[in-house]
């Protein structure tokens, strides 16, 4: 299977409630190509300075809410990354 035979199955298996999420990221994914800083940013190399004993510390107390189940529901996530766009 090809990777765009592959893709398109994985469309085809997306519930209709993630269809628009899949459509926006896709066109973003494409217009990368056209706008030099998107295209920057999607192929910068990946971060590898070692993490601040602030960071650490913010992982910690996220990893402890996420134990004590303080977590964001994934439809308010996405309410909230693509309210803009």
């Amino acid at each position: 299977m090809t990777t765009r035979e592959a893709l398109r199955q994985l469309v085809d298996e997306l519930p209709e409630s993630e269809l628009d999420t899949a459509k926006r990221l896709l066109e973003r994914l494409r217009t990368a190509g056209t706008d030099p800083v998107l295209h920057a940013f999607m192929n910068a190399p990946e971060d590898d300075e070692p993490l601040t004993p602030e960071e650490l510390a913010a992982i910690e107390e996220g990893e402890a809410e996420a134990a004590r189940g303080e977590l964001v529901p994934w439809e308010e996530v996405k309410a909230r990354l693509f309210r803009d766009s």
